[in-house]
């Protein structure tokens, strides 16, 4: 089980805030975060807010020397959750906070050198780390898929023409997914740059208070990332989920964040099971495995610098603050087949072993089990039972023995 890895990140104002002559109310140290009150008195408990997070990243001035750049919040949560789809687990990273704070930017980036945003680098670094492998015998599949999510309305990005509502469907095993949503393979970087820039073409835009050109909807990208051994019969894949959220699915993830982060603190487990609000939007629906579920998660919150959006980034802040508290249980992707060879030859194992205490070899025992089901048929009702409860007690451990390397076989 691990924590969600929580970040926050502060943009440089932007033309409206700078208008306005807006002030700075974010100061960063470490990993604390703090934001000051401009309507409260500077000398009261209620001027500051402190919270501290896995990282904080102060990106509002270039010019400073403790400015955090687009790779530095890739060097540090994009690499690291590469790394664990490579080892098996299902990622999801995603952008919190309200519209025009650099969700986008930070998830996206733009198509300039050193303006790239986590996506892209996680796949150009996917692709370079899948051409830099020398074992022959490991073989690796790439799927992309992209979809927005508007008005409760989920639209294939890569597939634009088909302009009807995809549904929202649960698996048994894999949990929910989109119906009919567009699954592409890639064989290199390029092929995804080229897929996102069409989705991101696709997309609803308009121009708000906040931003000229905010994107009104969620963007859900995901990659299907699959490693098999030519040796093997198993495969380790992973999914890699990233988030842009606004408006309602942005208050029921709010709810599924406090929910969830209520259930941690309790420290203790209830007899009722705890409802939480996961289905009161498509987005939460789809992102229910990644919050507190099946998954290595890290989430973005992204913040205003400007004293007149105080309201909106504390709300941020303090989500942010509960989403720690969010306990994931990821566990690494296995096939079904080798996951069920492996645990038959484990057993088979223990009960080698548990006949090796007994002193019995596994060939005698198969010679063993004849005779006592031989010497059972011959033996006088009136025998002593203490014997007849021996064979018995044998008999099983033999039969559980050969039951068990039969189904090996079988498979």
């Amino acid at each position: 089980m691990s924590s969600v890895k929580v970040a926050v990140r502060v943009r440089p104002f932007n033309n409206r805030e700078i208008s306005r002559e807006c002030k700075c109310i974010i100061q960063m140290s470490g990993n604390t975060t703090a934001i000051t009150n401009p309507k409260a008195d500077p000398n009261t408990k209620d001027a500051q807010k402190n919270f501290n997070f896995d990282y904080s990243y102060w990106s509002h001035d270039e010019t400073d020397p403790a400015f955090s750049s687009q790779l530095l919040v890739y060097k540090d949560i994009g690499e690291e959750m590469l790394q664990h789809s490579f080892d098996g687990y299902n990622v999801c990273i995603f952008a919190y906070g309200q519209t025009g704070a650099g969700k986008s930017y930070t998830m996206m980036g733009k198509q300039e050198d050193g303006q790239e945003g986590i996506i892209p680098q996680i796949c150009q670094d996917l692709f370079t780390r899948i051409r830099n492998n020398s074992s022959p015998d490991i073989k690796y599949s790439v799927e992309v898929s992209y979809m927005e999510i508007y008005c409760e309305r989920v639209r294939d990005l890569l597939n634009p023409k088909n302009k009807g509502n995809l549904r929202v469907r649960e698996h048994p095993l894999l949990g929910p997914y989109v119906e009919d949503l567009s699954k592409l393979a890639v064989m290199s970087y390029q092929d995804i740059h080229d897929l996102i820039d069409e989705g991101n073409k696709a997309r609803t835009v308009a121009a708000t208070n906040m931003n000229e050109t905010s994107s009104r909807s969620h963007a859900v990208f995901t990659i299907f990332f699959t490693q098999q051994r030519a040796d093997s019969t198993g495969a380790k894949g992973t999914r890699l989920k990233e988030g842009a959220n606004i408006n309602k699915s942005l208050t029921t993830l709010g709810k599924v964040i406090s929910a969830l982060a209520e259930i941690a603190s309790k420290n203790k487990k209830s007899k009722k099971a705890d409802f939480i609000p996961y289905r009161d939007s498509v987005l939460t629906w789809l992102l229910r495995e990644n919050l507190g579920g099946n998954s290595k998660t890290a989430m973005i919150a992204a913040i205003s610098p400007a004293d007149i959006n105080y309201d909106e980034t504390l709300s941020t802040l303090r989500y942010a603050d509960r989403a720690k508290q969010i306990v994931c249980k990821a566990i690494v992707n296995e096939d079904a087949n080798a996951k069920l060879i492996r645990e038959l030859k484990e057993e088979i194992q223990k009960l080698r072993e548990l006949l090796k205490q007994e002193g019995i070899d596994v060939c005698e025992a198969k010679e063993a089990l004849g005779y006592y089901e031989k010497k059972n048929k011959n033996t006088p009702y009136w025998w002593d039972e203490e014997i007849d409860t021996a064979i018995k007690q044998k008999k099983q451990k033999y039969e559980q023995y050969l039951s068990a390397k039969n189904r090996y076989k079988l498979v």
